[in-house]
């Protein structure tokens, strides 16, 4: 009788190691299943559009009420296909804007993005934040191309895996009556920043409200 008890608990507890020491990785074919590095330029830049509206992202805030809007060109497909989707880069910098008397306010939890210098983007470069004029809506394939980030408390921000090329680097601080505005406004601070391999960026984002 016990002897019969201590075969079957035996065999039980072969059955267990056995089944333990299966790789649970093991394709149905026998070898191993590796999963792919997380580098992808689209993998990581996907943007949620209910959380960030790519009008948003690419309007400029403090614009004049009477300014023209201007038709955007047709998104160039082809530049945008023939980017470069891994990379090694960091961008990094403070983002602030500065009064006329030099006071400096901090972008404090802000939003930063890093848009790749196309014809598209070069149409909203030179006519909406230069220019000051409105954009027609941009096109939503534009999500998959931008790269994004946040600065903490103090206005520190740094962008990590970006691909060499050159980028519209973006963002936002908030500022009222230090700036001479009635209620707290939006206002959008951009520049061009270039890098190759495995660079680092040292760029901050700044500008001087008069």
């Amino acid at each position: 009788m016990f002897k019969r008890v201590n075969i079957t608990i035996l065999s039980m507890m072969m059955v267990f190691l056995f089944v333990g020491c299966v790789p649970a990785d093991l394709s149905p074919s026998g070898g191993t299943t590796k999963s792919s590095p997380k580098n992808s330029w689209a993998e990581d830049t996907n943007i949620d559009e209910a959380d960030a509206p790519v009008d948003t992202i690419e309007s400029k805030d403090v614009v004049d009420d009477n300014a023209n809007t201007i038709k955007r060109i047709a998104f160039p497909t082809s530049e945008y296909t023939n980017l470069p989707k891994i990379g090694k880069g960091t961008v990094k910098g403070k983002i602030y804007i500065t009064d006329a008397y030099d006071q400096g306010i901090i972008g404090k939890n802000s939003r930063l993005y890093l848009n790749p210098v196309t014809t598209y983007s070069k149409q909203w470069y030179k006519d909406s934040y230069i220019g000051g004029n409105k954009m027609g809506k941009a096109d939503k394939r534009l999500f998959n191309y931008l790269k994004f980030t946040s600065s903490n408390s103090k206005g520190a921000f740094a962008f990590y895996g970006v691909p060499s090329g050159s980028y519209y680097l973006i963002g936002t601080v908030k500022c009222g009556e230090e700036c001479g505005y009635d209620s707290v406004a939006n206002i959008r601070v951009a520049t061009e920043v270039t890098i190759s391999g495995g660079e680092v960026i040292d760029r901050d984002l700044t500008k001087k409200i008069e």
